[in-house]
């Protein structure tokens, strides 16, 4: 395992073991080695060993405890915030191809809720983007994204089908440079059931965001819903360096 001083030995154990699961060394179902057989291969104490098994567990990737050995979980693909702003680049950042299928690409008048995260006048024509997104040719998640005029106005000359929408956009020039989340979870609904080929009711892990340039002009309201055995979200802090995130109570998307 490299050392890299900047980090605790616990967080690069738990890098370590997380990439013999992704790698395949471990697969699921299988137990993981013992406590005692980790400290003797990474020359770390118990605690260390400890610690860095329960990262794992609370990211999903391993199951067992209060008794039972730890097994490898089902693997969920984890975002982590660097790749938050593209579907595209997480997917090929986890080894897993991305895809999508366009349903609908429209100019609209705003209704109240659309104009209201946009921050326009209601009526304003804005762009409204429908996508489902694939991994490896599996529905994964759908798009529902709102554009401000001057950035929507660019996808009638661009094959949303082909790739991340994000991405064109950033090379035309729009600023897309600060996004605000909130992640909860919602049933899903007849619409959501259909294209992703789930019951109605089932359970979805959804990403609220808002995306604005470098000086707030906000450009993209977006609802993302994701199948939750398929993707997950992570964020690392530290005491010394903490990221910006918070938790909010349910429909406080209005406190943005």
């Amino acid at each position: 395992m490299i050392q890299n001083k900047n980090q605790p030995k616990h967080q690069l154990l738990a890098a370590d073991l997380r990439e013999r699961i992704a790698s395949g060394q471990w697969l699921e179902g299988e137990p993981i080695p013992s406590e005692t057989e980790l400290c003797a291969q990474a020359n770390a104490s118990r605690g260390t060993v400890r610690h860095a098994l329960a990262t794992l567990r609370s990211e999903g990737l391993i199951a067992g405890g209060q008794g039972k050995p730890p097994v490898v979980a089902h693997a969920v693909r984890s975002q982590s915030f660097s790749t938050f702003m593209s579907f595209t680049e997480w997917a090929h950042s986890v080894g897993r191809t991305p895809g999508q299928r366009t349903l609908e690409l429209a100019r609209r008048p705003a209704t109240e809720e659309a104009a209201g995260q946009l921050e326009l006048e209601p009526g304003t024509m804005i762009v409204q983007v429908l996508r489902l997104r694939l991994l490896d040719d599996t529905p994964a998640m759908i798009e529902r994204t709102s554009f401000a005029p001057d950035a929507g106005r660019l996808l009638f000359d661009f094959d949303t089908d082909s790739g991340s929408i994000f991405n064109y956009l950033r090379e035309q020039g729009v600023d897309l440079s600060r996004g605000k989340h909130i992640i909860d979870a919602v049933a899903a609904d007849g619409e959501d059931s259909t294209l992703l080929q789930v019951p109605a009711g089932m359970p979805l892990l959804r990403e609220r965001r808002i995306t604005s340039s470098s000086t707030g002009e906000v450009k993209e309201y977006s609802d993302d819903r994701y199948l939750p055995h398929l993707a997950n979200f992570t964020i690392e802090n530290t005491i010394e360096e903490r990221a910006a995130f918070t938790r909010a109570p349910s429909l406080a998307l209005q406190s943005f």
